[in-house]
């Protein structure tokens, strides 16, 4: 059975933040649409704020305030819910940022960021890569942000090949996933010694198509298992606490970029698409764990 629909006729929708009134925000990355959109329980648009980019992945604050990875106007942006700018990052004290990809709030109350590795107009054409992506000097990095400071306090990471989604398990780790490879890595940011990237697992299926697949948003659930939507791959790909493949979620479109956990008391995933245009809703075994959201008291 396929997933039923959310919402449809979106621009090629990402960055899914669900509410508790089962409305939910997204972000719209073609050309003409660039824009954060609010979509009501009825999966009726409401732009919130049109950036003139391409906003890619969301993450909201207790504040209610949302923070934008804008992979094409480089930058990490907050805004309130009526769309206002209120804070805009655009690198460190010694480079900007490349491509801006997704990002999620850690324990600390700091905001950890995905750079894809390269600039946009080097790699992509539309929603589609160019021919020889694979070959290109990918330096896919991860950064912390101090919200209340606005400014990057490091970068954690570097020469990943296509960075792209993130999140913290139970226990504080973060994880960080490499589109152009399949591979999941693991952090432990809070322990002792500089952060090592470790692998975690992969999520690709072999097969020969010549297109480019890989993996890209991604939540845990309450049940300690990682759901990764895989790009060109149609299906949302499930670990377990150990790395190991246990489930593939089948989808109805070939090219979902992010899923959210609903958070209205139904153990649903919201799962972004963006070859129909379109937020699709599939039964979760379980809740999502839930996100961290701190107050800066902006808003």
């Amino acid at each position: 059975m396929l997933p039923k629909l959310f919402a449809s006729g979106l621009g090629a929708p990402e960055g899914p933040i669900s509410l508790p009134d089962g409305s939910m925000y997204v972000t719209e990355m073609s050309g003409d649409t660039s824009c954060v959109t609010r979509l009501d329980p009825q999966g009726r648009r409401h732009v919130v704020k049109r950036t003139g980019g391409r906003p890619n992945g969301l993450a909201l604050d207790g504040d209610g305030c949302i923070w934008i990875a804008e992979a094409i106007l480089r930058a990490v942006i907050c805004i309130d819910p009526n769309g206002t700018e209120i804070l805009r990052i655009e690198g460190d004290d010694e480079e900007r940022f490349l491509f801006p990809n997704d990002l999620a709030f850690g324990p600390d109350g700091h905001l950890y960021v995905t750079d894809s590795g390269m600039v946009a107009s080097d790699f992509i054409s539309g929603q589609a890569f160019v021919e020889n992506f694979m070959d290109l000097p990918w330096d896919g990095r991860i950064y912390e942000i101090d919200p209340k400071a606005g400014r990057v306090v490091r970068k954690i990471d570097s020469s990943i090949r296509f960075t792209n989604g993130i999140a913290f398990d139970a226990a504080n780790y973060l994880y960080v996933n490499a589109s152009l490879t399949g591979d999941i890595y693991r952090y432990d940011l809070f322990g002792a010694g500089t952060p090592r990237r470790d692998l975690f697992g992969n999520v690709l299926m072999e097969d020969n198509r010549p297109i480019f697949k890989g993996p890209d948003g991604m939540k845990f659930g309450i049940d300690g298992r990682l759901y990764c939507t895989v790009y060109n791959q149609r299906n949302v790909t499930v670990l377990d606490r150990n790395g190991k493949v246990v489930d593939r979620l089948m989808l109805d479109g070939e090219q979902p970029t992010n899923l959210a956990f609903a958070v209205d008391g139904r153990n649903l995933l919201l799962v972004t698409e963006v070859s129909k245009g379109q937020v699709e809703i599939l039964p979760a075994p379980c809740a999502g764990l839930q996100l961290h959201m701190p107050r800066f008291g902006r808003h």
